[in-house]
């Protein structure tokens, strides 16, 4: 196919001969001279045209293979972040980039208007991984929590039968369930709702781990509570032991759905294969995404019962992406990655090593290390930006969360030598 910003593709006649009589105005001529390399020519690039949404490190990633990235001009980094837990299984891992390149040689995209071989294998192969009977299949995190929002308020007006308008669902401060107008209505966040209002009511915030203000805030018009097992945005906050058990026991004396989001804490991330596992309680409804496809494509799911996910009828909610063929036979190979691989069982393992060298450092900089897994929060005294960007120069990669928390998340395919290197300068920063 031709290019349209090419005299020969489609472009029209008073344009072409604007152009040919001022060639260093045209869009193609900028497009061939104007390919900078460097990293402050890129910087300047993003910041000019792109919207300024996000407060990135000044180092632009050009290749990643495992737990390291390279930048433009060709120094190599080990990612401490993981890409917000979405490259569990590693970068560019070469299993999952075989089913990637074999299924788009295929077919990408049917939508749900039809049917595809993958999809069936994808809810069936979950289904068999985690016990839920039905599978919802979105893109991204966010898609997900607002089915699953979507899902609990029509089983409250279906199933339990609450008044039309007057569910409930009950969340916890400090969450981060993604960036939608309905999800931002839900966080505690004032910066996450600055400028975005009205917001979509049917929310009660409590306190994050206490069960007390848990049962208080249920009411016989709740049909659900949404929480994250350890929030990962507030800064790695694990909730006290028990907490996730004795929530289950309130839902169900109330006839109330606990919903799990587990969009970073799942597939392996916390050392079990799902973080609700530590408190052996299962969820009625478990949100995933980021490492279901490895990060080689947006595929997040839905899980539960019949019961629930059989309140959705044809037309009720979809997405034209969501269960497309390619995620789906890409998500297939980054389960069976994780799986075959034993990256969960790794990840309990050398989680626990690193968590152990990070509590063992010694410096006025650091207030409290915390982490289950291979997801570690060292809370500073301090703004933890600073902090970021200095490992940055030493090498490694990771982002500050809640200005004061440095959050460490590497691919779960590290070793512990990899460990070793990144605790040298890890503790050359933190201790001077």
């Amino acid at each position: 196919m031709r290019c349209p910003w090419t005299f020969g593709g489609l472009f029209p006649a008073f344009l072409k001969r604007y152009y040919e009589s001022t060639p260093e105005k045209s869009p193609m001529t900028q497009l061939q001279t104007e390919d900078p390399r460097c990293t402050q020519d890129l910087i300047h690039l993003e910041d000019e045209f792109g919207a300024h949404n996000y407060h990135p490190l000044d180092v632009v990633i050009e290749r990643a293979e495992g737990v390291w990235v390279y930048d433009v001009e060709g120094k190599r980094y080990l990612d401490c972040l993981a890409a917000y837990s979405a490259v569990n299984q590693g970068h560019c891992h070469p299993r999952i980039l075989a089913a990637l390149h074999e299924q788009a040689g295929k077919i990408t995209l049917s939508s749900r208007a039809f049917r595809n071989e993958q999809l069936p294998l994808f809810c069936k192969e979950l289904h068999d991984l985690t016990g839920f009977d039905k599978v919802l299949p979105m893109n991204s995190g966010a898609e997900a929590v607002e089915t699953a929002i979507k899902a609990a308020r029509k089983w409250g007006y279906k199933v339990k039968g609450i008044p039309q308008d007057q569910a409930e669902i009950v969340v916890c401060a400090g969450n981060f369930h993604g960036r939608t107008v309905t999800v931002v209505s839900l966080s505690s966040s004032e910066q996450y709702r600055d400028g975005f209002g009205p917001f979509t009511p049917g929310f009660k915030i409590v306190p994050f781990g206490d069960i007390q203000a848990l049962r208080q805030a249920v009411t016989p018009n709740t049909c659900a509570f949404l929480v994250e097992p350890i929030q990962g945005e507030a800064g790695i906050v694990i909730p006290p032991t028990g907490y996730l058990r004795e929530a289950a026991q309130i839902c169900r004396e109330n006839n109330a759905l606990l919903m799990l989001d587990e969009i970073q804490s799942g597939l392996g991330r916390t050392g079990k294969l799902f973080a609700y596992m530590h408190e052996e309680v299962r969820p009625d409804v478990l949100i995933v995404g980021k490492a279901l496809a490895g990060g080689f494509y947006p595929v997040s799911a839905v899980l539960a019962s019949a019961e629930i996910l059989g309140v959705f009828q044809p037309g009720d909610h979809g997405s034209t992406f969501g269960g497309n063929p390619l995620g789906c036979a890409v998500a297939r190979t980054a389960l069976r990655v994780l799986i075959e691989e034993k990256l969960v069982e790794r990840s309990a393992e050398l989680g626990a090593y690193f968590l152990t060298r990070l509590q063992a450092l010694r410096s006025p900089a650091i207030r409290e290390v915390r982490g289950r897994g291979m997801w570690i929060g060292i809370e500073l005294n301090g703004l933890a930006r600073p902090y970021c960007e200095a490992l940055m120069e030493e090498g490694i990669l990771c982002k500050e969360t809640h200005d004061r928390v440095i959050r460490i998340a590497p691919p779960l395919v590290i070793t512990r030598a990899e460990i070793d290197w990144a605790m040298q300068r890890i503790a050359k920063v933190l201790e001077q």
